[in-house]
């Protein structure tokens, strides 16, 4: 089975693994299913009410077309069949794809995606973390996610995630592994003009995630994106 390097709560790499071709199949049946399901109760409805040909275009055709697109978008990388495979897209340093990333796997879906063609389904299996086309092209890989409840991790990892924490800053999760590698080393290593650091990196990652800090100082707000960013790799899924 593929693996691919996830972050853990101490943002320590570990190897996740990545969906196989036969779940991708089974999380494309069920897409099919819902939109068959959508298109008949579609039809059914517009021929009760006597609809034209513009509706039948525009609840008929749009939802085809764009589905997976804004399933994924606006689901956090999943659509009904990858929620019940438990499976989901992500870039593949661990962070959330962009809205370009996700067009990319969408554009090149007419090529490899309709029932797995031939060229999707060899590009999985001869890949070495189960890539479609898409995948390759946008950067991105589809993981299984139930496996983080398996994963064993030591308690101290969460001494500062109680039951009733509340994140946030949901956009932390934007930022790559790598991005939050420098902001873990940089809070807990102190060195020369260290202040100046903090308020350096700080006024950065605001400028990355286009947000403004809340906390009273760098360090605080610095802290803040770190558990954030764990809250949300980790905890909700």
């Amino acid at each position: 089975m593929a693996q691919s390097g996830i972050v853990t709560g101490q943002y320590v790499c570990i190897q996740q693994a990545t969906a196989s071709i036969g779940d991708r199949i089974f999380a494309q049946i069920i897409d099919w299913l819902v939109l068959l399901a959508y298109m008949a109760l579609s039809i059914w409805f517009l021929s009760e009410i006597n609809a034209g040909e513009l509706w039948f275009f525009f609840l008929e055709t749009m939802p085809l077309l764009f589905y997976t697109l804004c399933m994924e978008v606006f689901n956090h990388g999943q659509t009904l069949g990858k929620m019940a495979m438990k499976m989901r897209v992500v870039k593949m340093d661990g962070s959330t794809p962009t809205l370009g990333t996700y067009l990319m796997r969408w554009l090149l879906y007419i090529i490899d995606g309709p029932g797995l063609g031939f060229l999707g389904i060899l590009s999985i299996v001869l890949t070495k973390h189960n890539q479609r086309l898409g995948d390759l092209a946008a950067g991105t890989v589809v993981i299984k996610i139930q496996n983080y409840r398996k994963i064993q991790v030591n308690l101290d990892e969460y001494d500062y995630l109680t039951q009733n924490y509340i994140p946030r800053y949901p956009q932390a999760t934007d930022l790559s592994l790598e991005q939050i590698e420098i902001i873990t080393r940089t809070v807990s290593t102190p060195r020369k003009d260290f202040a100046a650091h903090l308020v350096q990196l700080s006024q950065k990652v605001q400028q990355k995630l286009n947000i403004t800090r809340q906390e009273p100082t760098d360090m605080d707000f610095l802290q803040r994106i770190l558990r954030d960013y764990q809250y949300y790799a980790l905890e909700e899924i």
